[in-house]
């Protein structure tokens, strides 16, 4: 039976893994548009408390209190609701063309939202309180 640390490496290794093959399929030129979502949505406590705690160190890092939008590129929309304390919310868009929201009603909430290449649509809303999760759209 595995123990908890090595059930979590395993998970994070699957994770970089399909980032990795992700990354390498978007690489390819493609004919047509389209757009990939990888979502994580933690559903045991422990899981939950890491993720958050990811997001709210790269929060720090980037100088990030409650919630930013950042946007890189032309066309975006992007809107940041939060309904509670405690919360974090970070949309960060690279491209043209997307489109972005987080709601939060709840407190210590976590979540990200990023968004690279053109034309990708994204909404989240958070209900309840300590939940977290994070998006990661590809588009082109």
């Amino acid at each position: 039976a595995l123990n908890t640390v090595e059930r979590r490496t395993e998970m994070m290794i699957r994770t970089l893994v399909s980032v990795a093959l992700c990354t390498c399929l978007l690489a390819a030129p493609a004919s047509a548009g389209g757009s990939l979502s990888l979502s994580f949505h933690p559903t045991s406590p422990q899981d939950t408390r890491l993720l958050q705690t990811g997001i709210r160190l790269y929060a720090l890092a980037e100088g990030i209190r409650d919630g930013r939008i950042t946007q890189k590129g032309y066309g975006n929309k992007a809107g940041l609701a939060q309904n509670g304390r405690g919360n974090v919310g970070i949309v960060h868009q690279e491209g043209r063309g997307h489109d972005g929201t987080i709601q939060q009603n709840g407190n210590g909430n976590a979540y990200s939202l990023f968004q690279f290449g053109k034309k990708t649509s994204g909404h989240i809303v958070q209900n309840g309180s300590n939940r977290s999760g994070a998006t990661f759209q590809f588009g082109w």
